[in-house]
């Protein structure tokens, strides 16, 4: 297979990125599916030490601060996230830097035989995109000589693909109410699925949680033996000082103290920053020990774009992928903290399983002159003029527009120098927005041979 070809076969298996799971779906999930194939493509990630980080918000960025101290320490370190801006090859990272084309299309030509074999055999059902994208950033890792690797959970954690490994440390993060139609309507019950991917005896770092997450999560750690470090307890972190690029944190743990500056704005990734030194220091335990120096100097370089990150000024565009209503609480303090503006001009979009109504009510707080309500081309994404409909009934000043890159463009028109023009909601709407601003030529995520189920 050449690239392309790449592409279009892992993206032409059951694909519930472009899809709406239901919660019957869900629970079709089989583990030995993926183990199945990774043990014909002999077992590449029983040779690396492992942090698994799952949770709601603040996965992704908890992963890539972890990833950044592996790094900085001078282990070799691979680094899955989900989903991806502008291309898939962001996903699988080996020290930063991602999968290259030729690198990826050789990894889905290795795994092609083994991926028959097991939908072949059909004994636990057909493997997935997202199983498939696992299993190949797990050979791309062995293929490239990683020791070390962080792994982002991608929905829930009981039945995710990445919960077949067993870890070095166990990292979740804040959980609130996200994919209520697939794990459960309640934080107790989304807690038990993200809380199944703590394993025996393995540590735990626990972000600052919700009361009823909390004791999901302390129980399941005291059933498995796991030993439980929560942020806001034995971790600590108190904020300093910040500008337009970054934030200065202190944190305590019972270890060591660290003063920290990282390339990220808003409270929650003060509390990333913290659970990330937490697994730092618990890697020790599997007998990786992680400089205290790297792990500043690891944090102090992390690149996660598309979270509150400022593209250009005056007037000020800013984009961040607040995707439910928890997320959308902390953007309007991240944007009342770090953001001096006349006028607040937002464009928003949405996908069609978010709760709508109550992210609009959150985002009335930062009271914006006007939201361009529009929609990515991501297939999941809500029609202008529904978004548009809802931010009206919670008493928003909404226009429609087809498209992101019509959205930002009035947006631009209508700003002053000194407005703040945020594009937020979904991550694919920021996509776009970057695209727009910056000059990026994507890869088409809507590929020949998707299957939607």
């Amino acid at each position: 297979m050449n690239y392309p070809q790449a592409v279009a076969y892992v993206l032409g298996f059951a694909n519930y990125e472009v899809s709406d799971p239901t919660r019957a779906r869900y629970r079709e999930f089989n583990l030995e599916r993926v183990r199945a194939l990774l043990t014909l493509l002999g077992d590449p990630d029983r040779g690396l030490t492992i942090v698994h980080v799952g949770g709601t918000k603040g996965k992704g960025s908890t992963t890539a601060m972890i990833a950044a101290a592996m790094a900085k320490a001078g282990f070799r370190t691979g680094r899955y996230t989900s989903p991806h801006l502008h291309t898939i090859r962001e996903r699988i990272a080996v020290d930063g830097e991602a999968v290259s084309e030729e690198e990826f299309a050789r990894g889905a030509t290795a795994m092609a035989e083994a991926v028959a074999e097991v939908n072949g055999e059909g004994r636990y059902g057909q493997l997935t995109t997202f199983e498939v994208l696992t299993a190949l950033a797990l050979w791309h890792f062995r293929a490239a000589g990683a020791t070390h690797a962080v792994l982002e959970v991608g929905m829930g954690g009981r039945l995710d693909a990445t919960n077949v490994v067993t870890p070095a440390v166990s990292v979740i993060t804040n959980i609130s109410l996200d994919h209520t139609e697939v794990l459960g309507e309640t934080i107790a019950e989304i807690a038990g699925e993200k809380a199944a991917i703590i394993k025996r005896g393995v540590p735990v770092v626990m972000g600052q949680q919700q009361p009823e997450a909390a004791r999901v999560i302390a129980r399941r750690a005291y059933e498995e033996q796991s030993p439980l470090v929560a942020v806001g307890a034995g971790v600590r972190w108190k904020p300093g000082d910040f500008d337009d690029a970054g934030q200065w944190l202190h944190v305590d743990t019972a270890r060591a103290s660290y003063d920290v500056r990282i390339p990220l704005l808003g409270a929650h990734q003060m509390e990333n920053a913290a659970a990330a030194i937490a697994a730092c220091e618990a890697l020790a335990v599997a007998g990786t020990v992680l400089p205290r120096q790297a792990i500043v100097d690891g944090l102090a370089e992390v690149r996660w774009p598309g979270r509150l990150e400022t593209l250009s000024r005056s007037p000020q565009i800013v984009v961040d992928g607040a995707h439910n209503p928890h997320s959308m609480a902390r953007l309007a303090e991240a944007v009342q903290r770090h953001f001096d503006c006349e006028r607040k001009i937002l464009v928003f979009g949405a996908t069609r399983t978010k709760k709508l109504a109550e992210m609009a009510r959150e985002m009335a707080g930062m009271k914006p002159a006007l939201v361009i309500a529009t929609a990515s081309r991501h297939p999941k994404s809500l029609a202008a003029a529904a978004v548009a409909a809802a931010l009206r009934a919670e008493g928003l000043t909404a226009q429609e527009a087809p498209g992101v890159a019509a959205a930002l463009e009035i947006a631009l028109a209508l700003a002053q120098p000194e407005d703040l023009v945020l594009a937020t909601g979904s991550l694919f709407v920021v996509a776009e927005a970057r695209e727009q601003t910056l000059g990026i030529a994507p890869e088409m995520y809507e590929t020949p041979g998707v299957i939607t189920v």
